[in-house]
């Protein structure tokens, strides 16, 4: 048990990435307390590329390597430490680690969309919550939901959506999207412009071909083990 209270640990999707920022305390009982949400967010943040702010917390090179180790053993990537200590500074960039990200109005802006989302009407879907979000996902903009997620505009490239049943997208969808993030084959993705980047159900990933003919509404599913799109009729 950890004396660092999981609310400390603040994760906002940026261009790079996912911004981890940690509260105070020692290093020890953050690392703990980190991985700790890492776990219990599971699936929600596999894959994810994370920035991690340590702050002045000095690390050395034994110390970094055992938190890229950790990240990775729970399904995330670390790209990047951030840092005002110098020492902590240099390990990262000997392991290859990014010690920079992009301006601030950029992470400002990815900031302020996650501040609307979090307020964003929640929606009665039946047996199971969701969120319904209107307005455009810009760049840099992450919407988790452990229910469906309704998004009444467009989801921009370098946005991602990831919700544990269905996604519905009344506009273009040019992000990244996961649909039964928990596992749920049955999950769908819609939209009335599907043009994602990656598009995943469950465990299943399909990279939308390059190439594309007249653009209508499509739903995306899962059928003999693989991610179809075929037309979605409205009504």
């Amino acid at each position: 048990m950890t004396d660092v209270d999981a609310t400390q640990i603040d994760i906002k999707g940026i261009r790079e990435g996912l911004l981890v920022t940690l509260g105070e305390g020692d290093w020890p009982q953050l690392e703990q307390a980190l991985m700790g949400e890492l776990q219990r967010r599971g699936d929600f943040l596999k894959g994810a590329k994370l920035i991690i702010n340590v702050d002045a917390h000095e690390l050395n090179v034994a110390s970094m390597s055992r938190l890229r180790d950790q990240v990775t053993d729970s399904g995330q990537l670390l790209w990047g430490v951030l840092s005002s200590s110098a020492q902590t500074e240099r390990s990262a960039q000997l392991m290859g680690l990014a010690t920079r990200i992009h301006d601030g109005s950029r992470e400002a802006e990815a900031e302020d969309a996650e501040e609307y989302y979090e307020e964003a009407a929640l929606q009665d879907l039946g047996p199971d919550s969701g969120i319904l979000v209107r307005r455009t996902l810009r760049s840099g903009a992450s919407v988790h939901s452990p229910g469906h997620i309704t998004i009444i505009g467009d989801v921009n490239p370098g946005a991602e959506v990831i919700a544990g049943g269905n996604v519905v997208v009344w506009g273009r969808l040019r992000g990244l999207v996961h649909a039964g993030a928990n596992g749920d084959e049955g999950a769908i993705v819609c939209a009335m412009d599907l043009a994602p980047t990656q598009l995943r159900i469950a465990g299943h990933i399909a990279i939308p071909p390059s190439e594309r003919g007249e653009i209508s509404p499509e739903i995306a599913r899962v059928q003999a083990g693989q991610v179809i799109a075929e037309n979605w009729t409205l009504g």
